[in-house]
């Protein structure tokens, strides 16, 4: 057991998830395809880039609230959607709480293993996440359920090919989990007593169904079974999405835009927001990492749509770099997956502490009261940093496009 279960970085929050978690669940967690060379560069563009720090001047107030998709953030993060989370018993309820008692929206996935329904009643500021998978009869019945529960946005997830197989190796995943898998998995359970043990004291197992895709009168799918009817699911087009916007009718954010063209037609398919994204490194490998890609789509759209930025975040500086790169606020994953796993709910808070407390930090020594004065002077960008992807016309709408 950990004496301090405080943890300074998010560095320090993956080590202690890499000791309590069973490899196949630690396994699951990586992101990342093939060679992997996109989520290195989502983490390691950050790191590339520098700050452009004031000595006098420094504001004894500042201020880091923005408003989310409509929703109110105390500093400029949200919670990205995150399928079945086998880390915690609590799973995104307790991610929920977190976000809740530090002021930031939660967005919650539909292949999440909670109940939507729980997951407001824990943070009344969320968004539900889901891809394009079934009829748009079975997609406007699921929305329906997240609007009924209280959700204040949509989220229309698109950046994943159903790219497969890493250099390292993918975890097995069992269908479900019961007590044969249990005796199954045993040797890669048994020296992680802390993880087990918390799901022992929950009287449960880890959850591996799908509720928030249940049909009417039906059982909740595995996330295999729902794995399955996504991938089997026609692609959607322009008019698709601009359909599902409008059934929504409310703030509606579509991630994984990472090209100029897609962002413009977004924007002109009624979008309110959109999230420069590569699904955390698990698309398609080489693709360049999302801080590369946001200053030429920020200035595309900037004016008509909130752009976020999900991928790579890491440090309160990698937020206020987004920001000063022309990003509305961030989305972040794995940084807060890695905090419930090392403590839960207070884990995930602490991640989220860390956050804020990196952001305040940049703006202090930036010499900003706001992160709404970031700009791109307070960096250093090498040259040849940004990337940028599809930036001639549009072409014209075709014929079903």
């Amino acid at each position: 057991m950990v004496r301090n279960p405080w943890f300074e970085t998010v560095a320090e929050a993956q080590r202690r998830a890499k000791r309590r978690l069973p490899n196949m669940v630690y396994g699951a967690l990586l992101a990342g395809s093939e060679r992997g060379r996109t989520v290195e560069d989502n983490v390691g563009a950050f790191a590339e880039l520098g700050f452009a720090p004031r000595v006098v001047g420094h504001h004894a107030d500042r201020s880091l609230g923005r408003t989310i998709l409509g929703m109110d953030a105390s500093f400029p993060v949200m919670i990205s959607p995150t399928g079945v989370q086998a880390v915690h018993p609590e799973g995104e309820v307790a991610v929920a709480r977190a976000a809740a008692a530090r002021g930031i929206p939660m967005g919650l996935s539909s292949f999440a293993s909670k109940p939507v329904e729980e997951v407001v009643a824990a943070n009344a500021d969320t968004a539900f996440q889901i891809y394009w998978s079934g009829s748009r009869d079975t997609i406007v019945q699921r929305m329906e359920r997240a609007r009924a529960a209280g959700c204040r946005a949509l989220i229309l997830t698109l950046d994943w090919s159903f790219s497969n197989g890493r250099d390292w190796g993918s975890p097995v995943i069992p269908q479900k989990v019961d007590l044969r898998t249990m005796a199954k998995l045993a040797p890669d359970v048994l020296p992680h007593p802390g993880w087990l043990w918390r799901f022992a004291r929950a009287r449960s197992l880890p959850d591996l169904t799908t509720p928030n895709l249940t049909p009417h009168g039906g059982s909740a799918p595995t996330f295999f079974g729902a794995y399955g009817e996504w991938m089997q699911t026609t692609p959607p087009n322009w008019d698709d999405v601009g359909w599902l916007a409008k059934e929504w009718g409310g703030p509606f954010l579509l991630k994984g835009v990472a090209r100029v063209d897609d962002a413009l037609r977004a924007a002109d398919a009624g979008v309110s927001a959109i999230s420069v994204s590569n699904h955390g490194g698990n698309n398609l490998d080489t693709t360049p990492a999302t801080i590369r890609l946001l200053p030429a789509i920020a200035e595309a759209v900037g004016d008509h749509v909130e752009v976020l930025l999900d991928g790579g975040v890491r440090r309160g500086g990698d937020v206020a770099k987004a920001l000063a790169l022309g990003a509305h606020g961030v989305l972040v994953g794995r940084a807060y997956l890695w905090g419930l796993a090392a403590n839960g709910q207070a884990g995930v808070e602490n991640v989220l502490d860390i956050l804020r407390g990196g952001l305040d930090s940049a703006v202090l020594g930036l010499g900003r009261a706001s992160v709404d004065e970031l700009a791109p002077d307070d960096l250093v960008v090498p040259a040849g940093f940004t990337r940028t992807l599809g930036a001639g016309q549009v072409p014209p709408k075709a014929s079903g496009d």
